[in-house]
């Protein structure tokens, strides 16, 4: 048996990892700005995480949600204190895909109906519901078929008339990553906000790649002001361990076997969240992230050859005039820089850790240059 081959992989083969750095079984050292698809918010290897995950391992690793586990209350209090959402419930499970899954379940149990607005360029995961509100028909097979409308981000006008009492929820990204870093105004996600609270359409946050600090908000939907209904969280949750949630308003009535998982909360998945918590607050990570972030965005405007940056905090996308494959992979082979890319081919993703130092930063400004200063290479429509 091999591995069903899904994957398009870069020739590297990662053996060991500490902060920013990578190195592969080739002993060779890579500095990586993408994290994994902004999964490493606190670096790899924190001695702290490292810690607290093994000192779980001496008493109990696994045991389902049939008997009580403290860890549970424990992360949802820290996490409900970082993110300012002490008011509001959570629900864990596995992964960013299942927490949309839920959200979505949710919505429609809550006010009983099943059509569901979303955006241009979305990406919500790959589960039926969660790949039905995502905007690639490439992903999505004919049994994923649910009521969807996809509307025009930060179009208002477009919103505005797909909105209506059929909707049962709006789904959005606190900022669209896998689209190449696009940002929902401020006053667009005001608008979702009071267009739900209208017609009693249930607003969902997705911040499984924005979330957790990255864009200098503890959530990125935090820069507008606005409150979701629910808010879904996972990547950076657990640095690295698989863990998600959703962030469920009070009006939310539980019952039992409203929702449910098998391995979603576990004792080691819980340690490596509150972990991560822990390490956000003693750090001031998420201040880090802003100040850090603005900075780099400023420095990354100077170079020649980009032709826009956006982001928020240390969540950044370089858009170019001509397709970034062969820079990606110049800034790997040459330059060891492990970097991301997006839907738009034209689009450099950077998610480093937030732990990342700014003479990190500086290698990456450097290498660039020196990869656009190759202009035969890369100066292609």
């Amino acid at each position: 048996m091999k591995p069903f081959n899904v994957y398009p992989l870069q020739n590297i083969t990662p053996v060991k990892a500490k902060g920013s750095w990578l190195w592969d079984s080739n002993n060779e050292k890579y500095l990586d700005l993408y994290g994994g698809h902004a999964v490493i918010s606190i670096g790899h290897s924190h001695p702290y995480y490292i810690q607290k995950i093994t000192d779980q391992l001496q008493n109990i690793a696994f045991y389902s949600n049939s008997v009580i586990n403290p860890l549970q209350e424990e992360l949802a209090q820290k996490l409900g204190e970082l993110s300012s959402y002490t008011d509001y419930n959570l629900f864990l499970c596995n992964s960013g895909a299942e927490a949309n899954e839920n959200a979505l379940k949710l919505a429609s149990f809550y006010n009983g109906r099943k059509k569901v607005i979303a955006f241009s360029k979305s990406f919500h995961g790959r589960t039926s519901l969660a790949v039905a509100t995502t905007n690639d028909a490439s992903i999505q097979a004919h049994i994923n078929s649910h009521e969807v409308i996809f509307v025009e981000l930060n179009n208002e006008e477009a919103f505005i008339e797909a909105m209506d009492e059929s909707v049962c929820a709006v789904i959005i990204e606190g900022i669209q990553g896998v689209a190449g870093i696009q940002i929902p105004e401020n006053s667009f996600l005001q608008l979702i906000e009071q267009k739900c609270k209208e017609f009693n359409a249930v607003f969902i946050a997705d911040e499984v790649q924005s979330g957790y600090g990255r864009t200098g908000n503890f959530f990125a939907h935090q820069h507008a002001g606005v409150k979701p209904d629910l808010i879904t969280v996972a990547k950076g949750m657990g640095n690295g361990f698989p863990i998600a949630g959703v962030l469920i308003n009070p009006k939310f009535q539980a019952k039992y076997g409203l929702l449910g998982t098998t391995f979603g909360g576990n004792h080691l998945a819980c340690v490596a969240a509150i972990a991560v918590l822990d390490v956000i607050k003693e750090e001031q990570l998420i201040e880090k992230a802003k100040a850090l972030g603005e900075k780099w965005m400023n420095e990354l405007k100077q170079i020649d050859g980009i032709k826009e940056v956006r982001g928020k905090g240390l969540m950044i996308g370089l858009e170019f005039e001509f397709p970034i494959s062969e820079l990606k992979n110049n800034l790997t082979s040459e330059h060891h820089l492990l970097v991301g890319t997006a839907s738009n081919k034209n689009v450099i993703r950077l998610l480093p850790a937030l732990t990342i130092s700014e003479k990190e930063i500086e290698l990456f400004n450097n290498a660039l240059v020196k990869s656009l200063e190759n202009a035969n290479i890369f100066l292609k429509s």
